[in-house]
């Protein structure tokens, strides 16, 4: 304990008395401020010591922290004295942060003081105040002693804090406004949350429509339950049949999940619309009405299910990977027939991937913003009614966040709902021991039943695909047909003359968006993955409430996060509007949630007597998850890098409001193509993203490799 504690109060020391405190012109890492030490770019202690007195008081915490370990007195009480000084410093640092602004400060504090945001010395002050507090909790025998384990959830913490909790209270007092700006209270709030044109039942009756909360509850259910067992049916043909074109079938199954937004919607209405393709030739041949179909529910549940079931095959493949030979076999030489085998032994061992499969999707459903933008009609979902009641003609932030947090009661309601259907079983299957069987193979009618589901779906989705490159060959799809390069000439044109110029329009922006997402799926993974550890192996106050604070970020619309992040983030203490790292941050946090279910799934099935021998044999508990459970977290791992580079390619909602001329991202300018009326170039776009995505996945599978959990991995159907 005293070595690490040492070791952060001398970095936390270094951050502020050697770094820039405050932000830094042309950002930190361009290291332009080593030569302005002495103006702008002073650390703390100079700032301190010529006229911002307020920056000596989180030395006052290393102060505290430094005594404890100078005295050497007991064990516990230089525990308690890291506590005291970690705590104390994180305090005072958040307190002079929040009360100083640019403008002015606030709480009539201080008056004429200021300060801009913080910079690399403030953060690295913090980080080291935070782990001097970790590790005094640790020193108190807390997280059975590891200042590993309570350093990390002290980290995780302190992030799901500044970058969900923070950011949300900006957008969620507004919910206790008053109507006339005339301050906050709570005598609207409850007529607003349970207004009847929000819960309105009318179109269970016929005697109207339903309301948006209705609507995206019943919207939901049935897109949680339909991507999970069609991800059920796929995950099953790859682990537990012979089918031949195994490798066509992934690619299409990781489609759906790669497309910028409003594509499928867009496609979806050139084939099924009044004027689509194949509503033409029905009503042609059959004399079938032209209907208004698409645009409703079933047209959002379409494109609902072509979009998210991606997302429950990447979480149950492994799942059902993961289910051990030895029980099956155990059954089946117990008379059981394969059947029998599947419903009493195979599928009770995958409730964690079905449960945490189904939560993803019904989450996704409420949040999704772009399929009923475009496929809507007269179809209200809460989170296009939360964009509208942003950006409407008469904006009304109140009433936003009334919506926000309707949101969130679904979600805990279907959180604790998963929670009581898994309850407190065992779900290990992966153990220390040597098992060398092969995984039963499904009986006949299992078999072509999921051949009948996921065949035809995924020939669907390869019809679907093959248009949208299609329609960015052609001038005008729907139109003028005739075959032309020119869509792709205006958005990624070269010319070479005295080198490579890279003149198409959608450079910049492409760039850009790669960058930001290699950046931005590796962290997401990585804090994902951790969070999911400490839920599934570790024991702590408040574990309950730490998950689902976890998924809050994913229950709420990405509009409502990014209005937030600007709400929260355009002035001190953390000001971080216009840049890249803005877009970095709302990606990880937005889709670390599926980083966290893909582990929690994976991490189900794996014995806790791999990591009890582990540390038996002299390991730490770093090491462990380093050398023992991480080789076995392939599929969670892949699962997590693959959606959140994704999702940092294809999301709008969440960074339509963040972008800035400098950092513009892919979907920014095609949804500008789109306004324009420039199809061709959005589709264009569009299509070079997917293949740039697809190559992407299959090098991530590549580097990754296949978890190798029994000696024989390859199973034949009898």
């Amino acid at each position: 304990m005293r070595r690490t504690a040492g070791l952060w109060l001398l970095i936390g020391l270094a951050g502020y008395a050697l770094l820039p405190w405050y932000m830094v012109a042309g950002g930190f890492w361009s290291f332009g401020w080593i030569s302005s030490l002495g103006s702008d770019a002073r650390p703390a202690l100079l700032w301190a010591m010529e006229a911002r007195g307020w920056l000596w008081l989180p030395l006052l915490g290393f102060a505290i922290a430094a005594a404890a370990l100078a005295l050497r007195r007991d064990h516990l009480t230089t525990a308690r004295g890291l506590v005291l000084g970690g705590g104390l410093g994180l305090a005072l640092m958040a307190a002079q942060g929040l009360v100083i602004l640019g403008n002015g400060t606030r709480f009539g504090l201080l008056d004429g003081a200021s300060q801009p945001g913080m910079g690399g010395g403030a953060f690295v002050t913090a980080t080291a105040l935070l782990f001097l507090l970790t590790t005094g909790i640790s020193g108190m025998g807390r997280g059975r002693g590891d200042a590993f384990i309570t350093g990390l959830i002290g980290a995780i913490i302190a992030l799901v804090g500044i970058f969900v909790f923070y950011p949300m209270s900006f957008i969620l007092i507004r919910a206790f406004e008053l109507r006339g700006g005339a301050g906050l209270g709570v005598s609207e709030f409850l007529p607003r949350f349970f207004a009847p044109e929000i819960w309105s039942a009318a179109c269970l009756t016929g005697r109207g429509t339903c309301g948006a909360a209705l609507n995206s509850l019943l919207l939901a259910l049935a897109t949680a339950t339909g991507t999970t067992l069609m991800g059920l049916a796929f995950a099953l043909i790859f682990t537990r049949t012979n089918f031949r074109a195994k490798k066509l079938l992934r690619v299409l199954t990781i489609l759906p999940i790669i497309t910028p937004p409003f594509v499928i919607g867009l496609v979806l209405i050139l084939l099924f619309g009044r004027a689509g393709t194949i509503t033409e030739f029905f009503s042609d041949t059959f004399g079938w009405e032209k209907t208004r179909w698409l645009y409703g529910f079933y047209g959002v549940w379409l494109a609902q299910m072509l979009s998210f079931t991606p997302i429950a095959f990447l979480v149950l493949i492994g799942v059902v990977e993961g289910v051990s030979p030895s029980m099956e076999e155990a059954s089946q030489t117990l008379d059981a027939d394969r059947w029998q085998t599947f419903r009493f032994i195979s599928l009770p061992l995958m409730r964690p991937g079905l449960a945490n499969a189904f939560l993803l999707g019904f989450i996704e459903s409420l949040a999704d913003f772009g399929n009923p933008l475009v496929l809507g009609g007269n179809f209200n979902v809460l989170s296009t009614e939360i964009y509208f009641a942003i950006v409407g003609t008469v904006a009304d932030p109140a009433n936003a966040a009334i919506l926000s947090l309707i949101l969130l009661v679904m979600t805990l309601g279907a959180f604790l709902a998963q929670r009581k259907w898994l309850g407190r079983k065992n779900y290990a299957t992966v153990t220390g021991k040597a098992d060398s069987g092969r995984n039963a193979a499904l009986n006949d009618g299992l078999r072509w039943t999921c051949y009948a589901v996921a065949l035809p779906w995924a020939a669907f989705t390869l019809v679907l695909y093959l248009l949208i490159v299609f329609g960015s060959f052609v001038k005008l799809w729907g139109y003028d047909h005739t075959l032309t390069f020119e869509h792709y000439t205006r958005a990624f044109g070269i010319v070479y003359r005295n080198g490579i110029h890279f003149t198409g329009a959608a450079w910049n922006s492409y760039f850009t968006t790669l960058t930001i997402a290699a950046i931005a799926a590796p962290l997401t993974a990585a804090v994902g993955l951790a969070t999911a550890y400490l839920l599934v192996r570790q024991k702590f106050a408040g574990k309950e409430a730490f998950e689902f604070s976890t998924m809050l970020s994913f229950a709420i619309p990405g509009t409502v996060i990014g209005v937030a992040y600007v709400m929260a983030f355009n002035f001190p203490p953390i000001e971080l509007t216009a840049t890249g790292l803005i877009l970095i941050i709302v990606f990880v946090f937005r889709n670390m949630p599926v980083g966290v279910r893909g582990g929690i799934a994976a991490m189900s099935q794996l014995d806790k007597s791999l990591d009890e021998a582990s540390i038996t044999l002299g390991a730490n508990s770093a090491t462990t998850l380093r050398r023992v459970i991480l080789p076995l977290m392939g599929p969670a791992i892949l699962a997590a890098l693959t959606y959140s580079f994704v999702r940092a390619i294809t999301s709008v909602s969440a960074v339509i409001f963040l972008v800035s001329a400098r950092y513009n991202m892919a979907t920014s300018f095609i949804v500008g193509r789109v306004e324009n009326g420039e199809f061709g170039i959005a589709i264009a776009y569009a299509t070079v993203l997917i293949v740039t995505m697809l190559v992407a996945i299959l090098a991530l599978q590549l580097i990754i490799g296949r978890r190798k959990l029994r000696r024989a991995d390859r199973i034949e159907a009898h």
